[in-house]
């Protein structure tokens, strides 16, 4: 004959399996301590992208210039909404007027290489001050926006448009 458990033994034992599995492991830390990255040069460097644009970012402290490819910022972006998406995260930062910002962006239209920037700015502000980053994070500035073209597929017009249809 086989002895029966009963479900009070049973819970008893799983309650003592857990109990003893909770002072196995090791105590992970909860606070990550990020480190400052700054070249010999002074300057923090980081990659942005957005869309199918890739803006390489370098930040060093100055009078708040910042340089695209070589341009002025109003040259290259002469749209009043891009320059604010660029200057955001200094503004959140309250670092406007403080940094240098020389920046080398390809690929995309405008408004992508303009969130590009934005999202290298944001990266490179937290590698030359980590405790920037609780500022910068509920914003969803150092988030990389994920959203791309969807690709054209065979037999539709485009990724998911299909031919007009007639039955004439």
């Amino acid at each position: 004959m086989s002895e029966a458990v009963t479900t009070e033994e049973a819970a008893d034992t799983e309650a003592k399996g857990f109990d003893a599995l909770k002072g196995m492991g090791t105590q992970a830390e909860d606070v990550v301590v990020h480190e400052r990255k700054v070249d010999a040069q002074g300057r923090a460097y980081a990659t942005g992208k957005r869309k199918n644009a890739i803006a390489r970012v370098w930040i060093q402290p100055g009078k708040g210039k910042i340089t695209i490819n070589g341009r002025d910022q109003e040259v290259y972006f002469a749209r009043p909404v891009l320059r604010m998406m660029i200057a955001q995260p200094m503004d959140l930062a309250d670092r406007a007027g403080q940094f240098d910002v020389v920046v080398s962006v390809q690929g995309s239209g405008l408004s992508g290489q303009a969130g590009a920037i934005r999202h290298g700015i944001s990266k490179a502000l937290t590698y030359f001050e980590p405790e920037l980053r609780s500022v910068l994070k509920p914003h969803g500035l150092l988030t990389r926006d994920s959203r791309v073209v969807e690709r054209k597929k065979y037999g539709k017009a485009k990724a998911r448009r299909s031919f007009q249809f007639s039955k004439r």
